[in-house]
């Protein structure tokens, strides 16, 4: 089977590698110019992006629109290597065999003698296999965990990553503990200018306390906060729309009746 007729062949076993030739076709002489000067570099923002989209419905559990944002997810893989299949560094094939021999090696309870009967078991599993293999062992524990994600999510898997070797509060009442410990020493330093950088050490140690609190009860923080900033722009929405019942823009309407209408816009959900 040629280019082409890869390109418009519609047999499910062989829709990965009529992916593949699209991209190959768009990144050719004659393709798209867009496509072709694309780089890996140029190319970060659209990665990030569409893991955040695709997050998105999974979170609103919109199969159809979740479909279409995993293609996008994956188009990424497949753009970035096609890339380096381009500059002599590896394909899409190599790709996928690293991550299925990868898989192999870390669920040795699965394809091998290893035992792991529990959810903790295999991730203390995973987690030596994972050191073995990048001879982590005379690194610190903490080397490179969570390396290139948002600040909030990092601050999860560190935590997470500490509480495997046992340093963890031994319930949620000690992680809510610290969260109030942390934020009697923020209203000790509020009167403190914007400038002063404890200010800013302070803060971050409340909000890395709260991360905590999340993970001890199981709630994973970046789900939390979205969901508190859908809750926050619906209200917002809402107050701004009864506001305009009454005649009042943002720009006109002073706190008062701002709060006014955020409370009515609360207790009305």
């Amino acid at each position: 089977m040629n280019d082409t007729e890869m390109i418009e062949c519609h047999e499910p076993a062989l829709q990965m590698q009529r992916l593949i030739s699209i991209m190959k076709r768009l990144r050719a002489p004659q393709g798209c110019p867009w496509d072709a000067e694309q780089t890996h570099k140029s190319l970060i923002t659209n990665m990030i992006e569409e893991a955040y989209e695709a997050v998105d419905t999974i979170q609103r559990d919109d199969w159809q629109q979740m479909r279409e944002e995993l293609g996008d997810v994956l188009l990424q893989v497949v753009f970035h290597a096609e890339i380096a299949q381009e500059n002599g560094r590896f394909d899409f094939n190599d790709v996928a065999a690293e991550v299925s021999e990868k898989l192999i090696r870390r669920h040795p309870h699965v394809f091998a003698s290893s035992r792991a009967d529990t959810t903790d078991a295999v991730l203390t599993q995973w987690d030596k296999i994972k050191r073995q293999e990048k001879g982590a062992e005379a690194t610190p524990y903490l080397h490179g965990t969570g390396k290139g994600l948002p600040a909030l999510l990092r601050a999860w898997k560190l935590q997470k990553k500490a509480a495997k070797a046992g340093f963890d509060w031994p319930d949620a009442q000690g992680a809510l503990d610290k969260v109030k410990e942390e934020t009697a020493e923020c209203e000790e330093i509020l009167p403190l200018p914007e400038e002063d950088p404890r200010l800013t050490e302070e803060l971050g140690d409340l909000l890395f306390s709260v991360v905590n609190l999340c993970r001890k009860k199981g709630i994973d923080p970046e789900v939390a906060m979205a969901g508190a900033n859908k809750k926050f722009e619906r209200r917002f929405n809402e107050m701004e729309r009864l506001l305009a019942r009454d005649g009042l823009t943002l720009d006109q309407a002073d706190l008062d009746a701002m709060e006014a209408r955020w409370q009515q816009a609360k207790s009305a959900e």
